[in-house]
């Protein structure tokens, strides 16, 4: 075998060896931004969920307080009368 053909072999095995490389880094590549999309989805979910979470505890608070208020102006209204009517 000639150096010329030598020389080429090992140049087609090294084109290889670095074709090979670059097909397992652009697939470490793909799953790395396959991971991080994954887990900002995630993220996004489960804060979204959170969100809804707290602002339904906020409409049950708010509906408590207006009930209360509701209560109490009755309860105003109930001791002015009995005011007038004593009075």
């Amino acid at each position: 075998m000639s150096w010329q053909t030598q020389e080429a072999q090992v140049l087609k095995q090294l084109a290889e060896r670095r074709e090979h490389e670059r097909e397992v880094l652009h697939k470490a590549l793909e799953e790395n931004n396959n991971f991080s999309r994954l887990a900002e989805e995630k993220l996004n979910y489960k804060m979204e969920l959170s969100k809804e979470i707290r602002e339904a505890h906020l409409a049950a608070l708010r509906e408590r307080l207006r009930e209360k208020e509701l209560h109490a102006a009755e309860v105003r209204r109930n001791k002015e009368q009995r005011e007038e009517m004593s009075g």
